[in-house]
């Protein structure tokens, strides 16, 4: 008497599951299933939602935590690689980030002590000039040379001008924002603490922090994965550092420009061209177009002295200094750089915009050497 034996691999599956009923796929019934209990189902969904809004309820209860986090491994990282060669010199990792702080802190000491003060004196002269320079236009030479049409059009700017700022609600705004500058100055300073300790940590235990990750990969792609993951870092910290090299740059070359053309409030420029550079690709552009306006309340020939000068720099800067600074960063298009701009400042402002590009660096790197290999194995 023979054993019955199973149907053979390539049976019909429909002869399989009337043989073996018990083994009929189960996807038809569980949809089956929703249907006939509605309100169960319902319930379960809204249970879902609920927990969905709870969720996003506490994330953004917590954002401003989170910024302070994703701000010190950014500069975690970004301070790794100077670490990094300082362990090649023989110093210890501890050592190292000993040095590096004190570095930071002697930094921050020079520029409250030497640059801070002029700064804040020279922002409280613009905010005094700025009305003196208003009054002062119809009297200056260019508005003279200007025809007729030109000077109403001119006059009748600034009435409007006049009109705004002595309006009680502008006043109020102004009031408003000052009183949010203060209270935003002692906020900076407390998140300051908060970021340079998170900063600490995150440096100290960096390359722990790395093992850890790639022991939850399998073993045969933890190669791969801490390759990956060293390039990645790498080129996060050298976009850093490069780009706070060139808006120290920049930042050098507007302070002589405004000492030698004659331009006033030198320093205070000098910390604004640094902060706005900070922005990629444009914010070099952005500060020419804002630093030649400010100069043209000082003299229309000084400004456009300084628009020439100051966009030769520009040009030096892209394919001189730039490259040289920037080149073990990962080349990105200007139009992912602008799109990774906007929507980093959309979601987390200023920061967002500082650290797209670092981040735009890493996707990319990703897309290059995961995504497309993948895609080519594919024939």
């Amino acid at each position: 008497m023979t054993e019955p034996t199973s149907p053979p691999p390539s049976a019909d599956p429909a002869a399989v599951d009337e043989a073996h009923p018990a083994e009929r796929p189960r996807r038809a019934w569980n949809i089956l299933a929703g249907l006939d209990h509605p309100l169960g189902t319902g319930f379960l969904v809204t249970l879902g939602v609920l927990g969905a809004l709870v969720l996003g309820s506490a994330i953004g209860s917590i954002s401003t935590i989170l910024v302070y986090i994703v701000l010190a491994l950014f500069l975690a990282v970004g301070l790794d690689p100077i670490v990094r060669l300082l362990e090649r010199h023989r110093v210890k990792r501890s050592a190292g980030i000993a040095i590096v702080f004190c570095g930071f802190a002697l930094v921050i000491v020079a520029f409250v002590v030497f640059v801070l003060p002029p700064v804040v004196a020279q922002l409280v002269q613009l905010v005094e000039a700025v009305p003196e320079a208003i009054a002062e236009i119809p009297q200056s030479d260019w508005f003279a040379q200007l025809s007729t049409d030109a000077q109403v059009a001119v006059l009748s700017g600034l009435d409007q001008v006049a009109e705004w700022i002595s309006s009680p609600a502008t006043l109020a705004t102004l009031g408003g924002g000052v009183l949010a500058v203060g209270v935003g100055f002692v906020a900076a300073i407390s998140a300051s603490f908060i970021v340079i300790a998170l900063t600490l940590y995150f440096l100290a235990s960096l390359a722990a922090a790395k093992r850890a990750f790639y022991d939850l990969a399998p073993a045969h792609s933890r190669p791969r994965l801490e390759d990956l993951t060293e390039r990645i870092t790498g080129s996060v910290g050298s976009a850093l550092i490069g780009s706070v090299i060139l808006s120290s740059i920049n930042a050098g070359v507007v302070f002589l420009l405004h000492l030698l053309i004659g331009l006033p409030f030198p320093a205070l420029m000098a910390v604004i061209a640094f902060v706005i550079t900070l922005i990629p690709l444009f914010g070099s552009v952005i500060f020419w177009v804002f630093a030649s306006i400010i100069a043209l309340f000082s003299s229309p020939t000084q400004a456009l002295i300084f628009a020439i000068a100051y966009l030769v720099y520009i040009q030096l800067e892209s394919y001189v200094v730039s490259p040289r600074v920037m080149n073990k960063a990962i080349e990105i298009p200007a139009a992912l750089v602008l799109i990774g701009a906007l929507v980093g400042g959309a979601l987390m402002g200023i920061l967002g915009v500082l650290v797209a590009l670092p981040v735009m660096a890493s996707i990319l790197l990703i897309i290059r050497e995961v995504v497309v290999p993948r895609q080519n194995l594919k024939v």
